[in-house]
């Protein structure tokens, strides 16, 4: 497995970024790395290259979470991929509320723009236009899902794991009570609050850790494999983890997709699609989320495997190798 402190990123920077609401960041950062081999058209042009999309609350190295499958001669082949993984749109150290300085002054920003983000990256940074693929973990899966649609004839397949095509129910809840947990807190001030944060925030960003503790693993693993002080420990390391987060940018992510719902335009899709889901998983539970999202899709293969690490069973990979296997195998060419 990749091993978290070898992962070395560069910077990339795009001179401007325009919005979907027209504001224009100026020199926007874009943090990078990339594994395997690229391989050239006659024109020149790379024409093997995957863009890994992380979750939530990771960064370029969360591409680890496909490790397991991922190396020479392994479903995803380094000696046929190129592989590419970026800290999105809003996440350090990318562009961001908290990498700019600008706090509450940076522009509030969608899916989609997350999407043009990393597309015109590609451009400016590779001249990639066509990519071999697409591959997208929890909220990462947001942004594959929207970029098929957005743009079907860029893309030949995409793999969506533990993911959804909107954003709804308990996923809507959540979001809004751990803003609501940190927009209440009076030294928030609208977003333009002092750094270091205060005891109060630090306070804040920790019970809105609290929030979503309980849906990251299974039922079964916290009922049967974890005593209760296991769990008040882990809760608080959990909480303790949350820290090195700024503010601004948990309120603008998670603000980003509230709106977000793909029904009306997953038809769009010309890409096959391998939509990959966990029984046990509670941020997505397979019959609220893959199942129907495998209905609107034309052409998917739907798998879907059992862990008792539930949402965070996503680096299990290695459990459905065959499947994932048979998916992929047409297109290492």
């Amino acid at each position: 497995m990749l091993e978290k402190d070898e992962m070395v990123s560069e910077i990339f920077t795009l001179k401007d970024f325009k919005f979907n609401n027209g504001e224009v960041l100026k020199e926007a950062d874009v943090e990078f790395m990339t594994l395997g081999t690229p391989r050239y058209d006659e024109n020149g042009v790379i024409d093997n290259a995957i863009l890994y999309f992380h979750g939530s609350d990771g960064n370029f190295t969360s591409v680890r979470r496909i490790s397991e499958v991922t190396g020479p001669g392994m479903v995803f082949d380094t000696d046929k991929f190129f592989i590419i993984s970026l800290s999105a749109l809003g996440s350090p150290d990318s562009a961001s509320p908290s990498t700019t300085g600008l706090k509450n002054k940076f522009p509030h920003y969608d899916v989609e723009d997350m999407v043009n983000f990393q597309k015109e990256f590609l451009k400016a940074k590779f001249n990639i236009e066509h990519l071999k693929g697409l591959i997208g973990n929890s909220m990462g899966g947001f942004e594959a899902l929207a970029w098929a649609c957005m743009y079907p004839d860029s893309v030949d397949f995409v793999v969506s794991l533990v993911s959804s095509y909107k954003v709804g129910g308990h996923n809507y809840a959540l979001s809004r009570i751990m803003n609501n947990i940190l927009e209440s807190d009076p030294d928030y001030n609208g977003g333009d609050y002092e750094l270091p944060i205060s005891d109060s925030l630090k306070r804040s960003l920790k019970l809105s850790s609290d929030v979503c503790y309980p849906y990251g693993l299974s039922w079964e693993e916290y009922r049967n494999n974890m005593t209760n002080e296991e769990i008040g420990e882990a809760m608080a390391e959990f909480a303790e983890e949350s820290l090195v987060q700024d503010v601004n940018d948990v309120v603008y992510r998670n603000n980003s997709s509230l709106d977000f719902d793909l029904t009306d335009d997953l038809s769009n899709i010309t890409a096959k699609v391998l939509i990959i889901a966990i029984n046990q998983d509670r941020y997505f539970p397979p019959y609220l989320d893959a199942v129907p999202m495998s209905k609107l899709i034309k052409d998917n293969k739907l798998v879907i495997f059992d862990s008792l690490m539930g949402h965070v069973g996503s680096y299990e990979l290695n459990k459905i190798e065959g499947e994932l296997e048979e998916f992929i195998c047409e297109f290492r060419d």
